[in-house]
């Protein structure tokens, strides 16, 4: 069996050997690093665009329960917008925008993605929460405009989806709004049947009423919630048990009032009943009618403001290939080769 000292005597009697075989392969190494064309990286950095509650949004979250009606507004991270930076859409503007097709010697779209996606790297900084973006390119200027470009492609997406989100829910309060207008004119039809003129509304318990309306429209409200919530989370979520429980105490509040009603038979009762569902509608209205105006307001808005901290400018410097470290790469991986060569055959030999 061979010892340590017989192998350390056999790396001696090779030394010039190995070195020689580490300065070749240096060589070789940086041959090809020369040969390789250079590469720039140009970087643009954003602060990613900052959500704000809709005018639609803001109007709800006075109502308190009623805001459960259209929903609430969830404030996105800085992945999201990474996201629609690496989307389809955005990757694709870029292509036709460069004719990375051509540049890149591809066939098909699909293949230029993923040659395109190999080029940039999208980051969000864990402590500042700023977005960089880095393209490479063997063109420094060309880099810079890609750069770029991946920044008006984020602007192009929050614009779309904003105007989306908004044309959504102006149609949504739209249809809202004629739906519970037809049903207020008939509330009101309803009501003058009963046979009191307008000067009794003023002698009637219309407070109580209108709380009964209100009620009411909350316990509309934490229906739709809770029927949104069983689409998007788990049967024992604890979200889903606290909205159940808000329910719950609605319920049982608009169950004593209706209780506490003192007409409970007769033509009061019948007016009552019918003011009640005139109040409710009235409510109803009102609220789809704020919705509906601000919902206009959010569809003529721009999207979310993209602010450039740094836009990307032509690099000066290369930042590919790393000469100097794929020549001293190739020298160490020389005289290791050459060694453990040294090495096998002493092993053999012995």
């Amino acid at each position: 069996m061979i010892t340590l000292g017989e192998l350390w005597e056999a790396l001696r009697q090779r030394w010039k050997t190995i070195a020689l075989t580490g300065l070749g392969c240096g060589a070789l190494g940086a041959a090809v690093a020369f040969m390789l064309p250079p590469i720039y990286t140009a970087q643009a950095v954003i602060l990613p665009p900052q959500q704000q509650g809709s005018a639609a949004a803001s109007a709800l979250g006075s109502l308190g329960a009623l805001a459960g009606l259209a929903g609430g507004t969830v404030k996105s991270p800085a992945d999201q917008y990474i996201a629609f930076m690496l989307s389809t859409t955005v990757e694709d503007r870029v292509i036709d925008q460069f004719k990375l097709n051509d540049l890149y010697d591809e066939k098909y779209r699909s293949a230029t993605r993923k040659h395109l996606e190999k080029n940039v790297n999208i980051t969000a900084g864990k402590k500042d929460g700023l977005i960089t973006i880095e393209v490479d390119d063997k063109d420094p200027k060309r880099a810079a405009e890609m750069a770029n470009a991946f920044v008006e492609g984020l602007r192009f997406m929050t614009n779309r989806l904003a105007v989306t989100e908004a044309q959504q829910r102006r149609a949504f309060f739209e249809n809202k709004l004629q739906e519970t207008k037809e049903h207020l004119t008939n509330a009101q039809i309803a009501l003058q049947g009963t046979g009191y003129n307008p000067d009794a509304l003023k002698a009637e318990p219309t407070a109580t009423a209108e709380s009964y309306a209100r009620l009411r429209a909350e316990v509309t409200a934490a229906e739709a919630k809770l029927q949104s919530l069983r689409h998007s989370l788990a049967p024992g979520a604890p979200e889903m048990a606290q909205q159940q429980a808000v329910l719950d105490t609605l319920r049982a509040e608009m169950s004593r009032m209706e209780k506490a009603d003192t007409n409970p038979s007769g033509k009061g009762a019948d007016y009552i009943s019918k003011l009640r569902e005139f109040k409710y509608q009235e409510t109803l209205f009102e609220l789809f009618s704020r919705q509906y105006e601000a919902a206009r307001v959010d569809e003529s808005r721009e999207g979310a403001l993209v602010q450039v901290v740094d836009p990307a400018t032509p690099p000066d410097r290369k930042s590919k290939p790393k000469r100097t470290l794929i020549m001293l790469g190739s020298v160490f991986a020389g005289l290791f080769l050459a060694a453990l060569w040294v090495l096998s055959r002493a092993i053999r030999r012995a």
